[in-house]
C-alpha cells in the first residue's frame, strides 16, 4: 500500500469501523478496567488508549505535510513520543476518553477535507518516504491491531477478512525489504492464496494456520495461531515489523 495516487475506498471504510467498534468497545469498560495491563509488555489499557489518540494526531501532523509541503514529522522523537503517551496516560479516565474521541473526529474531519490532488504528495513516516494516501491505512492498522492489544475482548480473529489479507501482504512486504531470513511463505489455510516474505523461495519455510492466527503472529502478537507446514521444523524467528 505504498505507491497509491488516492487511498482506496477499503482503507477508509476500515478506518471508520475500527473507530466505531473502538468507541463501541470503551463504552464496555470500566474507568477501573483501564488501569489493568494490556497484552504490550509494560503497558497497561491506558497506555494503549494514550498511543491510539496520539497516534491520530501524529497522522494529522503528516496530513499537514502533505497539504502544505512544510515538514512535520510524526513526532519530534522517539522520546518525545514516548514521554506524550506517558503523559496522556496518566490523564483521569474522561479526559483520557474524550482526547480518543477527539483526535480521532479530528482526523476523520482532516481527510474529509484534504485534496485530492495532494493524495500523491511525499512525506515522510518510519524511516521511508510514503504518498499521503497511504495515511487512512496507517490509521486502520493502528485502531484494528492496538483494539486486540487491549484484550478487551476484540482478537485478530474479530477483523474484516479483507484487511486481513491486507495486513498480510503490507507485513510481507516489509518483511522483504529488511531482508526476512529465513523467507516465508505464509500459506492460511483458510485462503486461497498465499504471501511470500523475504527473497527467494528456495529455503523459504512454509507456516499455515488460520489467516487471522497468521497476521496475529508476523505482527508480534503471539505465535498460538501458527505453525510450520513441516512438521518437526520451528518457526523462524521474525524480523521486526514495526
Amino acid at each position: 500500500m505504498t505507491n497509491l495516487e488516492t487511498p482506496p475506498a477499503s482503507t477508509l471504510t476500515w478506518m471508520h469501523d475500527g473507530t466505531e467498534r473502538l468507541t463501541g468497545l470503551l463504552a464496555t469498560v470500566d474507568d477501573a478496567e483501564l488501569d489493568a495491563p494490556s497484552l504490550l509488555p509494560g503497558w497497561s489499557r491506558r497506555h494503549v488508549l494514550a498511543h491510539i489518540e496520539a497516534n491520530a494526531r501524529a497522522l494529522g501532523r503528516l496530513l499537514h505535510w502533505a497539504r502544505t509541503g512544510e515538514e512535520t514529522p510524526m513526532y519530534p522523537s522517539r522520546e518525545a513520543r514516548d514521554a506524550e503517551i506517558e503523559q496522556d496516560a496518566g490523564l483521569s479516565p474522561r479526559e483520557l476518553r474524550a482526547l480518543v474521541h477527539d483526535s480521532a473526529a479530528e482526523l476523520s474531519s482532516d481527510l474529509q477535507t484534504f485534496p485530492d490532488e495532494r493524495w500523491a504528495s511525499k512525506i515522510e513516516a518510519r524511516g521511508r518516504a510514503i504518498p499521503a494516501s497511504t495515511i487512512p491505512w496507517m490509521r486502520a492498522v493502528e485502531l484494528w491491531v492496538h483494539m486486540a492489544d487491549l484484550d478487551c475482548g476484540v482478537t485478530f480473529a474479530d477483523f474484516p477478512a479483507d484487511l486481513v489479507d491486507a495486513l498480510l501482504a503490507d507485513v510481507a512486504e516489509t518483511l522483504t525489504e529488511r531482508g526476512q531470513d529465513p523467507a516465508l511463505v505464509l500459506r492460511p489455510e483458510d485462503r486461497e492464496r498465499e504471501w511470500l516474505a523475504g527473497a527467494g523461495t528456495a529455503s523459504a519455510v512454509a507456516v499455515t494456520g488460520r489467516a487471522s492466527g497468521l497476521a496475529a503472529w508476523v505482527t508480534g502478537r503471539g505465535d498460538s495461531g501458527a505453525r510450520p507446514v513441516e512438521e518437526g521444523t520451528a518457526l523462524p524467528t521474525l524480523d521486526a515489523w514495526r
